[in-house]
This record gives C-alpha cells, structure tokens and sequence, in this order.
C-alpha cells in the first residue's frame, strides 16, 4: 500500500477533513450540525482561557509523518508565541476531539497513540450522543482518565480549572430519559 503524502490532504475534497495517521490517508465528514453546537459552545466557553492560550478551531498539525486535526487545539502562547503561517508543527498543549460514530474509533484509538507518542498533554473527548466529556492526562507516555462527567454537570477540569464549564450549556437537545415512563 503506498504510503499517503501531504499532497493527498491537499488533493482531498473540501467537504471532508483529510487526515494522515500511520501513513494511512483518512477521510471522515465535518461534523454534524448537533456537533457543531458542542464545538461552538466548548470554543465560547473556553474564550475566557485565552489570556495566555491560542485555543483553535480545526487546526492542521503536523506530528511527523502523521498530519492530524484535532476538533479544538490548545497552545500555550509561552510555547506558541507567534502563530505559523500554513499548520502547526509543534503539538498542542491540550486538545479536543469531538466524538461521532463515523470518527470515534480512530479518534480513541489512533489519534490518542499519535497524540501521546507527540507529548500532548491533555486530551477531551466529548461525545454529544451521550452527553459526556472524558478528561485525559498523559502520564509517563499513557492517558489517565481523570474523570468522566455527563449531562448538565457544572465541571472545573485540567488544563482550564480556572473556567466553570456548565456541560448543559453545551448539548443542542435536553436529556432524554433512558425510562420513558420515569421509572
């Protein structure tokens, strides 16, 4: 199999994010439009964290031969002074991957072993079917859950435990109850 380039990205269709991992290309779609009500909120949320951050929607990083792109991409402005002109080639500091059933498995899978072999310091997966956001912290080359939370809970977490994140503000829908008839 030949091993894909940077010019396949380029080559890609508009409507897609085209990725590299493992020398593999990979095309998956933007998110849907219940996900970009997540994304939206997280970046909103998150604004009051860019004193000292360049908190990023979609940006192109290069790893490597791996070129991925993270959902949300965090860098310290002390490590990111000035941003690049075309992608960046230093890995975030924390990062956040929107989950959907066409994207999770490689999300979980290849991009956290991409990320943490970069040195990626904190990694988010927020899942909008379940209402859930998983906090992760490398440790010692491996990610550490820090926590789960769900629903409308009002969070404090890594790297931003300045900022009160209220979760219920970011699902597009209410909660569904697993018990139609409230049992």
């Amino acid at each position: 199999m030949k091993r894909a380039t940077y010019e396949d990205v380029l080559n890609a269709p508009e409507h897609k994010v085209a990725e590299i991992l493992d020398g593999e290309l990979f095309l998956s779609p933007m998110l849907a439009p219940r996900d970009c009500v997540v994304h939206a909120g997280l970046l909103g949320s998150l604004g009051r964290a860019r004193d000292g951050w360049w908190i990023l929607p979609k940006p192109e990083v290069h790893l490597g031969e791996d070129v991925v792109v993270p959902d949300i991409g965090g860098w310290r402005r002390a490590d990111v002074p000035i941003l690049p002109d075309a992608y960046f080639s230093v890995p975030p500091t924390w990062l956040c991957e929107v989950l959907a059933p066409t994207t999770e498995r490689f999300d979980r899978a290849r991009k956290l072993r991409i990320y943490a072999a970069a040195g990626v310091a904190h990694a988010w997966l927020v899942t909008p079917a379940d209402r859930t956001l998983e906090v992760l912290r490398l440790r010692d080359g491996a990610w550490t859950i820090l926590g789960v939370w769900e629903d409308a809970a009002v969070v404090r977490v890594e790297p931003f435990e300045a900022i009160e994140l209220d979760l219920g503000r970011l699902w597009a829908d209410p909660p569904v109850h697993p018990y139609p008839d409230g049992a």
